[in-house]
């Protein structure tokens, strides 16, 4: 893939997983940025966390309950998920994998695609 259609895939992928963010969460990451390698697609989402989850954070019992509810907002939304990736690269989502930073406020998602994305 010629390096202005992998830079114009990855703007796309990201302005739309930031509004994806707004729609579902109700807001949107203060950054974010989206990387094609091979047969994955790296998105990087930095000031996610709010304020509440931020103050949970502070505690243990805190930042696992934070990871899980994210973790499971994730699980919920992502048919919606694939079906963007899916509509801007056309390529099947093979498999999603995602944690959050609970000390950072920055979440990765790492979607592996069918097929390499060049």
């Amino acid at each position: 893939m010629p390096a202005n259609i992998k830079g114009q895939m990855e703007d796309e992928i990201t302005k739309a997983l930031i509004q994806w963010e707004k729609d579902y969460k109700g807001r949107g990451p203060t950054e974010a940025r989206t990387d094609i390698v091979r047969n994955m697609i790296i998105v990087t989402l930095r000031g996610v966390l709010s304020l509440a989850e931020q103050h949970l954070s502070k505690k243990d019992d805190g930042r696992a309950l934070v990871k899980e509810l994210r973790r499971q907002l994730v699980e919920q939304g992502r048919p919606e998920l694939e079906e963007i990736i899916h509509r801007i690269t056309s390529a099947q989502v093979v498999s999603l994998h995602t944690d959050i930073s609970t000390k950072t406020g920055e979440r990765v998602l790492i979607f592996v695609m069918d097929r390499d994305l060049k």
